[in-house]
């Protein structure tokens, strides 16, 4: 695994290089070395302590499995680079998921070890009939000041299992799915060739380490001896001290973070001279924050990659309105029907891809689900179109709706309103109706000045969308609903407008 080779070679020739850099402390490559051993040593006692250890999953092929589930960002960083170069399998927990969903997959997965300071989650986890230990984080620091040492971590094997990961809890109990050495090694090989992390470089990633963006923003750093500077949340007092302060060129970010990024640079211009980079997830960015961020930051580069934590980087789009993505090279993309055929270009499907990252599927234990097909080729069910070899994401398979015969994708209903000027944000929602079986519904949230009115609204649509993709219903909501990350929430703001909350235009 790149990340141990890279830290035990950067410790050894550049010791001083940071490494994790957060609110609660900093490591360089020579400290997280010695605070590895540190780690592990506390994390192997816990796991052997235990009586009568929960079986981890057998896709693990017996490897204990310690999951983080804490506010801290920087603790929660070391604590996974820790265990890296060790027989360890790590993950990461949102600590604001619902406390049900933490025990389900805590329990189906058979994590062994909970660092995390929810009072509610070991007293639900033992009820559940779990056998392992929690250990707060005062408890584990604790431990770590009187444990011996470890022997030093060392490359582990490529087909070794190394994180478990999780598909979204919000909503619905998470799907979790192993990735093994070997295919973060290839996810960091595509990262590299077209997200510039580099030596030496110094990235910001605010966010908790349960985002796949954030969590992997420290994987990639450190295994390209970069520097991953953390912080708990998205703190806006002090993001411009943080960029000057650290030498940060490089930022990596969901998509809300770009707003916070552009208003600081409003204010404080200067103390961004140094930046270079800023790298979001999520295709399809606003229209909105790429012009805001230009006109900002003139010469700070963007780049909007697509990709799923179950099978990796896919595209990225670096100009225009950020509707076409290029594949990356040795990634391949076809679009398929319901009942399996490749569809021609243009046409609307599902998005199924061919990667070496891709993991091998979801742990049986966690759901029914399938994520790679007999031919190697994996989806998580994302739809889209290829359009002269590019691709065009058109959201979910719940995202596509169909009325009065024609299939409409909401995400590009939305993004024909991401330039109206004044206009706040938006969420197109499919609505029953007893002629057309549904009907599309264009949200809009409060504050948008007086001239926004639903005749201004139905034009400007109708100059931009085909017919069936222009809403039939338009609705006012005090805010739209969104998740910790800053994305909106199309089910429940469905629900809110089903419930009769919003103001009808």
């Amino acid at each position: 695994m790149p990340i141990t080779r890279t830290v035990l070679s950067t410790a050894a020739h550049d010791p001083a290089q940071p490494a994790i850099v957060g609110p609660d402390g900093a490591l360089d490559y020579a400290g997280l070395v010695e605070d590895s051993r540190r780690v592990f040593a506390v994390v192997d006692a816990a796991h052997r302590a235990q009586a009568a250890p929960p079986p981890p999953a057998p896709e693990t092929r017996g490897i204990p499995i310690t999951a983080v589930s804490i506010a801290s960002a920087f603790h929660a960083a070391r604590i996974v680079a820790g265990l890296a170069g060790y027989r360890a399998v790590s993950a990461t927990i949102d600590p604001q998921w619902p406390l049900a969903h933490r025990v389900h997959v805590v329990v189906a997965a058979g994590i062994g070890l909970v660092i995390g300071d929810d009072p509610a989650l070991a007293p639900a986890l033992r009820a559940a009939g779990w056998t392992g230990t929690v250990l707060s984080l005062a408890e584990f620091r604790a431990r770590e000041a009187t444990t011996a040492f470890a022997d030093p971590p060392t490359v582990r094997d490529a087909d070794e299992a190394f994180l478990l990961l999780f598909s979204s809890g919000t909503t619905s109990d998470p799907k979790a799915f192993l990735k093994t050495r070997r295919q973060y090694r290839e996810n960091v090989t595509v990262s590299s060739a077209h997200l510039e992390p580099r030596p030496g470089v110094q990235t910001l990633a605010p966010g908790p380490l349960s985002y796949s963006l954030t969590l992997y923003a420290l994987i990639e750093c450190l295994a390209t001896g970069g520097g991953a500077h953390l912080a708990d949340a998205f703190d806006a007092a002090h993001l411009a001290q943080r960029v000057a302060a650290e030498r940060i060129t490089r930022i990596v970010a969901v998509p809300a973070v770009v707003q916070v990024l552009i208003d600081a640079a409003r204010r404080a211009p200067d103390a961004f001279a140094g930046l270079d980079l800023v790298v979001t997830g999520g295709a399809n960015l606003p229209a909105a924050l790429r012009g805001g961020l230009a006109t900002a930051l003139p010469r700070v580069r963007l780049i909007s990659y697509y990709g799923a934590a179950e099978i990796g980087f896919i595209g990225d789009s670096r100009g225009g309105d950020g509707t076409l993505l290029d594949v990356y090279d040795g990634i391949g993309a076809e679009i398929r029907d319901d009942e399996g055929s490749v569809l021609p270009d243009g046409e609307l499907g599902t998005l199924w891809i061919r990667a070496a990252a891709c993991s091998d599927g979801y742990l049986a234990a966690t759901t029914d689900a399938v994520l790679r097909g007999p031919d190697g080729w994996a989806t998580v069910h994302d739809m889209g179109r290829l359009v002269d070899g590019r691709l065009q994401l058109a959201g979910r398979a719940g995202d596509i709706v169909t009325t009065g015969g024609h299939k409409v994708s909401l995400p590009e209903v939305e993004r024909a309103f991401d330039a109206m000027p004044g206009l706040g944000p938006v969420c197109a929602v499919a609505l029953p109706d007893p002629r057309l079986g549904s009907v599309v519904a264009l949200v809009v949230e409060a504050g948008s000045p007086a001239q926004i009115t639903k005749a201004t609204l139905q034009a400007w649509a109708r100059e931009r969308l085909a017919p069936q993709f222009v809403p039939r219903r338009w609705y006012v909501l005090e805010r739209i609903p969104r998740t910790a990350g800053g994305k909106i929430r199309r089910p429940a703001t469905t629900a809110l407008i089903e419930q009769g909350e919003g103001i009808r235009l």
